[in-house]
C-alpha cells in the first residue's frame, strides 16, 4: 500500500509559514526574519491548528488578553508575558484573541554559517525533545525588551538581506537569554558527555524513527557500541535507549491519529509497520488505549 503523507502542515521555508498567519511581512533572507508582532484588528481570533517546522523560533511576547498555547501535550492558559523557544520538527499551536504583541524571530541554521554552532549543545533552551516556555511578570518582559530591541534595531535599519549585523546581535541575544534561563530553570545544565551524546541519539531519531527502530543502528551512526549508547543514554535520562525510539514513534502515531482523517491501517504502513494489527498492539502498550479508543476520545 502507499504511504500517505500526513496531513499536519509541515514548513521547511520562513516565507510559507509566514502566508499561513494573519501578521503582514515576509522576508527577503530565507534564513533569518524578525517579526514585530503587533494586535490586528480589535477582538479577532487567531487559531492555528497543529504543525511543524523545519527552522528554530523564539519569542518575547505581552499578552493583554486570553491566549492559549499548545506544545506537546501541555497547555499554558493566559500567561501575563512569556518567553518561547521552539526546536525543529515539534508540533505547536496556539489559540489568542489578537492580545499579543512582542518579538518574534525565525532563523536556520544556516544563518550562522560563519559561526557554526551546534544549537542543541550551545544553547540548550533549543531542546529536541520539547519547547521550553518561560512564564514571567510585566517587569521582567520590560528588563528583556532592550536586548530585543538592539536585534530588531539592526534587522529593521540594515539594507542589505544578509542583516549581518542583526546575526551577530542575535548571537549575543541568544547567550544572554541562556544566563536568563539559568536563573529561572533549574533543570537546564551545563552538558556532560553523555547528555551531548543523548542529544545526538535524539535528533537522529527524528530523522530515522521510521526506518531504524534498533539502538544498534543509532550506535552505528554515532559511531560507539551499542552498549555505550545504552548506558550512557540511561545514565544521562534515567530511560531506556529503546524507550526513546519508541516514544517517538508514538507521539508521530497520536498526531496522525488525533490530527488527520487517515485510516489506522494507513498510518499504520506510513509508519512502517508490517501489518495493522503490529501497530495497534504498539500503539496500545504505549498509549494505553487502541487506536480507535484514543481517535473517539480525543475527537
Amino acid at each position: 500500500m502507499e504511504k500517505i503523507k500526513t496531513t499536519i502542515p509541515y514548513y521547511t521555508e520562513i516565507n510559507d509559514f509566514l502566508d499561513s498567519i494573519p501578521w503582514p511581512g515576509r522576508t527577503t533572507d530565507p534564513d533569518f526574519y524578525c517579526l514585530r508582532l503587533k494586535p490586528l484588528d480589535q477582538g479577532r481570533q487567531v487559531y492555528r491548528p497543529p504543525f511543524k517546522r523545519s527552522f528554530y523560533f523564539f519569542a518575547l511576547l505581552f499578552n493583554s488578553g486570553r491566549i492559549q498555547v499548545n506544545y506537546g501535550d501541555q497547555t499554558i492558559h493566559d500567561p501575563e508575558s512569556y518567553l518561547v523557544f521552539h526546536s525543529p520538527n515539534l508540533v505547536y499551536s496556539f489559540a489568542h484573541n489578537n492580545a499579543l504583541e512582542g518579538y518574534v524571530i525565525y532563523f536556520k541554521p544556516e544563518c550562522f554559517s560563519f559561526f557554526k554552532p551546534d544549537f542543541h549543545q550551545q544553547f540548550r533552551l533549543f531542546d529536541v525533545l520539547h519547547t521550553n516556555l518561560f512564564k514571567f511578570d510585566l517587569d521582567t518582559f520590560k528588563q528583556l525588551v532592550p536586548h530585543f530591541e538592539a536585534v530588531f534595531a539592526a534587522y529593521e535599519r540594515s539594507a542589505k538581506v544578509q542583516h549581518m549585523e542583526a546575526r551577530i546581535k542575535l548571537l549575543g541575544l541568544l547567550y544572554y537569554l541562556e544566563d536568563f534561563a539559568l536563573e529561572k530553570k533549574e533543570d537546564i545544565r551545563l552538558a556532560t558527555t553523555q547528555q551531548i551524546l543523548l542529544r545526538k541519539f535524539i535528533q537522529l531519531i527524528d530523522n530515522h524513527y521510521i526506518n531504524k527502530r534498533t539502538v544498534q543502528e543509532y550506535a552505528d551512526m554515532l559511531s560507539v557500541t551499542a552498549n555505550y549508547l545504552s548506558q550512557s543514554v540511561k545514565h544521562a535520562s534515567g530511560k531506556n535507549a529503546l524507550t526513546f525510539i519508541a516514544e517517538r514513534l508514538a507521539t508521530e502515531a497520536r498526531s496522525l491519529i488525533q490530527y488527520t482523517d487517515l485510516e489506522v491501517t494507513e498510518i499504520a504502513y506510513q509508519l512502517n509497520f508490517s501489518d495493522p494489527a503490529n501497530f495497534g498492539k504498539f500503539f496500545k502498550r504505549q498509549v494505553g488505549l487502541s487506536p480507535t479508543e484514543f481517535r473517539k476520545q480525543r475527537k
